[in-house]
């Protein structure tokens, strides 16, 4: 070849490769044009894998509920339960220009970073099913797995109606952190029959099929099996067919968990007759939808969790569940009336968590009926009755006490009026008596306060010494702080809790019970848990009356996250203070307009907290509104 026929070669391919980079570019651009020009937000969707039944319902269910909107679409990968994959699926979904990330992690551990990395730099990210560690994301939306176990538990033992008999458990995929949940809280109940005895039958994967041979292996040992609990449908419907080919699916009765619609799905099998129940665990495809969409209008209330319903589907009451499923919703914007029953105003925290529904109240067009019980659930009882006489169109309560009060919800009930619990949860004997809770995730706060005690007071002698404030006796923050203290203690052999006191969230009376104990005992604590940050205050003032320096003599760690809380940080006489949000105005607001205009409420709508301690103090001191 000639010198000059080279360099023509060498500037053909030279030009051919310029016009490949500019068509390239230029597609490049096109492909983004067609995601970004012709609607308004772009939403990415990264699946842990599509071969699970529940997860191809979730994946279904986003894009169907998508659909309603036209200025929105959708992008969805496949990370086939590959972490790396899943890493470079969100980096594409990135490139592609989304607005909004929805990630169902396949490793909650090693997708943490990726998720918060896509956060930080300002993306909405909302997390399905799995949650990731911390707090760097926008929403967190899933089931409450142990919940279903516990109704499929129920189930299953009403099927007895107190007979004697032997259940089946028929489990696969075991390794599976909801599965794992499901048949904890389902042996939570069973266990509870002595008459029902309970046979395990695990298998390597949740399949039709491998249901179908594990039942078929064990055809001598069915004769004395009552029922059998499926850990999905699709085990379910394994088992169903195994049964019917030996001829025992008129003798053994089938419970499963799921709750997918469709034909053959578990809906469908129970209203044939095929299953006596299920139990749905609904995907929260729906929910991930509105969210996304209130969370790109900037809409306000959105919260940081929605712990989703399930319900226990039967026979009779498959067609209204199939109906509600299928009901249109639409929020009026008239005018709603609210009862609410406030506890009292015991602290700082309560009237900021007033103000702040008071406020919100009037930016959701809420005609605010307001009561102040001033601790006495007496006068809670009166005003929710008071409230009932006057026929608002939803009441709020932020009970004093867990109990006592099914008579006055019944009451509520039977007139037709919902009930929503607000920051404090309640106990009832009979179900469905409230609406919702919103609020705080209490056991967590209390397993955050003993968290940050293990990992960051090194025990310098063989017991380390605690003394807790508790709140007021029988109020759920309470108890389920202290209840998720006790479950992190217990991994803890270094520390023990030597004292506690009842403070009622107060100040004063945080300070008197250090008082106390410094008259009646040598001071050998080293540190204090309280149940919020009046009570932690309260001691400090008592420790430095007594010469004991608070902070550096003896650790403090509280709960509410207040600004006082955060100048004694500052000041270094408090070293950690677990976040309680009392702003629930909006969430609640948002919540109770949902509601009334015929939305599925959620079992659980949790608020955005977080933990600090004494190095970040400074830095969100001013950022603190209560």
């Amino acid at each position: 070849m000639s010198k000059k026929l080279k360099q023509i070669v060498l500037i053909g391919t030279i030009l051919l490769l310029f016009v490949f980079i500019c068509v390239s570019f230029y597609l490049g651009r096109q492909g983004r044009a067609e995601y970004k020009d012709e609607v308004e937000y772009v939403i990415g969707v990264s699946q842990a894998n599509m071969r699970e039944a529940w997860r191809l319902a979730l994946i279904q269910e986003i894009q169907e509920e998508a659909k309603k909107y036209p200025n929105i679409r959708i992008i969805a990968k496949d990370a086939t339960s590959i972490v790396d994959k899943q890493e470079q699926d969100v980096d594409k979904l990135l490139q592609f220009g989304i607005d909004l990330l929805i990630i169902s992690p396949c490793d909650t551990g090693k997708m943490t970073e990726k998720v918060k990395e896509v956060y930080q730099n300002g993306i909405p990210v909302i997390v399905m099913d799995r949650g990731v560690e911390g707090f760097e994301y926008s929403l967190f939306i899933g089931p409450d797995n142990d919940m279903i176990g516990r109704q499929a538990g129920e189930a299953v033992v009403a099927l007895f109606d107190g007979r004697p008999g032997t259940v089946l458990k028929l489990c696969g995929n075991v390794s599976a952190t909801q599965n794992q949940e499901r048949i904890r809280g389902f042996d939570s109940v069973v266990q509870g029959y002595s008459q029902i005895t309970l046979e395990t039958r695990y298998m390597e994967k949740e399949l039709k099929d491998t249901a179908y041979d594990a039942l078929s292996a064990m055809q001598e040992k069915l004769q004395d099996v009552d029922v059998v609990f499926a850990n999905s449908d699709y085990v379910a419907q394994g088992a169903y067919e195994a049964l019917r080919d030996m001829g025992l699916e008129q003798a053994i009765q089938i419970v499963g968990t799921d709750g997918f619609t469709g034909e053959d799905e578990g809906v469908d099998m129970v209203m044939q007759g095929k299953m006596a129940a299920t139990i749905s665990c609904p995907t929260g495809g729906r929910e991930a939808i509105q969210y996304a969409i209130n969370i790109l209008e900037q809409q306000s209330g959105v919260p940081k969790q929605v712990i989703l319903r399930s319900r226990t589907i039967t026979r009779e009451n498959a067609d209204r569940y199939l109906a509600a499923l299928k009901k249109e919703t639409a929020d009026t914007g008239n005018l709603i009336t609210m009862g609410y029953s406030q506890v009292g105003q015991e602290s700082k925290w309560r009237f900021a968590n007033t103000r702040s529904i008071q406020e919100a109240a009037r930016e959701f067009n809420i005609r605010l009926l307001f009561d102040d019980a001033n601790q006495s659930q007496e006068k809670q009882i009166a005003a929710i009755r008071r409230f009932i006489q006057e026929k608002v169109d939803v009441i709020v309560v932020s009970p004093v006490v867990e109990t006592g009060w099914d008579e006055v919800l019944k009451e509520a009930k039977a007139a037709g009026i919902p009930v929503v619990m607000s920051d404090r949860k309640v106990v009832t004997a009979e179900k469905d008596l409230t609406m919702t809770y919103i609020g705080a995730d209490f056991l967590e706060e209390g397993r955050r306060a003993m968290r940050w005690i293990r990992d960051n007071i090194t025990p310098h002698k063989q017991k380390m010494n605690i003394l807790e404030l508790k709140g007021n006796k029988g109020a759920s923050p309470t108890e389920e702080r202290g209840r998720g203290f006790a479950e992190i203690l217990k991994e803890c052999p270094n520390f023990q809790v030597i004292y506690s006191g009842y403070g009622n969230f107060t100040y004063e009376e945080g300070k008197e019970i250090i008082e106390r104990y410094l008259q009646n005992h040598a001071w050998d604590v080293d540190v204090i848990y309280a149940h919020n940050d009046d009570m932690a205050l309260g001691a400090i003032e008592a420790l430095e009356q007594s010469g004991i320096s608070p902070g550096t003599d003896v650790k403090i760690i509280s709960v509410d996250a207040t600004r006082d809380a955060f100048q004694a940080m500052v000041d270094g006489k408090l070293n950690c203070t677990v976040e309680c949000n009392p702003l629930l105005g909006a969430p609640l607001m948002k919540a109770v307009r949902d509601m009334v205009s015929g939305k599925e409420m959620p079992v659980r709508i949790i608020t955005e907290e977080k933990v600090y301690d004494q190095s970040v103090a400074e830095d969100f001191i001013s950022q603190r509104v209560y």
